[in-house]
């Protein structure tokens, strides 16, 4: 949790600077001009950095906390696959969003909705044979400590 945490104030920055390059490009000059393009951006940018750091093996917030993503048998994902991973993950936020955006409910009901999908997401795991994620397990991917070991000084 610390490490997904840590991975939303990263994103912030990235997403702050990839919609003020979007705004300034398409001299949006009101916050609901042209929104469904900026989404469909923001939207790209993401997949961009995830997809690109994860065929890497790790963001930054993963390599902090010594979390690797890797393949089924333990090799260092594809573009393609972590492409597929970074869609997949969309299953944490996309149905309260949706059941949101049909139903018309807004503000505190909608964040409370997405919170509440989300725990109940996260405590599916504890149901998957290996207790990862699902979307882990459809995309062929899986999660795991990556220690490094010390350097041995010389004496």
């Amino acid at each position: 949790m610390a490490c997904w945490m840590y991975e939303g104030m990263l994103l912030f920055g990235v997403v702050f600077i990839a919609d003020y390059l979007f705004s300034t490009l398409s001299q949006t000059r009101n916050a609901m001009d042209n929104r469904h393009a900026q989404q469909v951006f923001l939207f790209v940018v993401l997949g961009t950095y995830f997809s690109w750091f994860w065929a890497q093996g790790q963001t930054l917030a993963m390599k902090t906390w010594h979390i690797r993503v890797v393949d089924a048998q333990g090799n260092a994902l594809t573009q393609q696959r972590a492409l597929l991973r970074y869609l997949l993950s969309w299953v944490w936020f996309l149905p309260p969003l949706v059941a949101t955006w049909l139903l018309g409910i807004s503000g505190l009901k909608g964040a409370v909705l997405t919170l509440g999908w989300v725990a109940i997401w996260s405590i599916l795991a504890r149901f998957h044979p290996q207790q990862q994620f699902w979307h882990d397990a459809w995309a062929g991917t899986r999660l795991i400590i990556s220690v490094t070991p010390p350097l041995l000084s010389k004496k």
